[in-house]
């Protein structure tokens, strides 16, 4: 990976309407899904080709764009896009995400989620 990626996804469902418990099992709801999908598309359109996982500990930094003025709780909305990005291959894990760097940008017709992807520089890299 080049210095960092970024990439513009749809903006995504909060965690609350992602998942829901069906006997006892989380499962990814409808909403969820279709925006997996969908985020996978536009990462796949954007790069032009399926990415080779990073595999380095990364920082990230998110602009979310909302599409009402609803109010919202900033933490509810990095689960769906975290998820799909591992979906994509973009990154191994999203546990690889050591730095997040994230805010409320104005709102946009339909929403949209920035993020830029870079590596953690190791203590031991030249």
């Amino acid at each position: 990976m080049n210095k960092s990626i970024s990439l513009v996804l749809p903006f995504p469902p909060s965690v609350n309407s992602c998942w829901r418990t069906v006997k006892g099992r989380m499962l990814l709801s409808e909403q969820g899904r279709k925006f997996r999908i969908i985020a996978i598309a536009a990462v796949y359109d954007q790069l032009r080709k399926i990415p080779k996982a990073i595999t380095e500990d990364v920082s990230v930094i998110v602009k979310m764009y909302p599409p009402t003025k609803q109010r919202r709780d900033i933490d509810n909305y990095l689960k769906a896009a975290f998820d799909a990005l591992t979906h994509a291959k973009v990154w191994k894990d999203d546990d690889q995400v050591k730095r997040v760097e994230m805010e409320w940008c104005e709102v946009v017709k339909g929403g949209r989620f920035e993020i830029t992807i870079s590596l953690i520089k190791s203590a031991n890299a030249e």
